[in-house]
């Protein structure tokens, strides 16, 4: 059970991020104005809630750092697919592999 919240927590901390991170971005670059202000301030929400999220997981700070690492490059390319239209391409894959498995290194590897 322990292990469904930190993957839960984990999950809306990097979706939360990685929404937040491309809202900010459309807000600097695509908005203005009002819209500006109020798509900034929606990607500052948002990221307040990854900082919180990623926190209230039950585990040290240490061990959920690798998990962390590895779920947001995985929850990150579905973002940027999804709002930038934009398919990873192959040393982005290559690279993203050596991430999830350092990140599930440094979780899981007990010295």
């Amino acid at each position: 059970m322990k292990y469904l919240i930190v993957l839960a927590c984990l999950v809306v901390a990097t979706v939360a991020e990685s929404y937040g991170d491309a809202t900010i971005r459309i807000g600097l670059f695509e908005r203005t104005g009002a819209a500006q202000i109020f798509t900034i301030f929606v990607g500052c929400v948002l990221l307040f809630v990854y900082g919180a999220m990623l926190n209230f997981a039950p585990l040290p700070f240490s061990r959920i750092v690798g998990f962390y690492i590895a779920t947001l490059f995985v929850v990150w390319q579905v973002v940027t697919f999804v709002t930038f239209r934009t398919a990873p391409n192959a040393p982005i894959l290559v690279g993203g592999a050596l991430i999830v498995a350092g990140g599930l290194v440094v979780s899981f590897w007990k010295p």
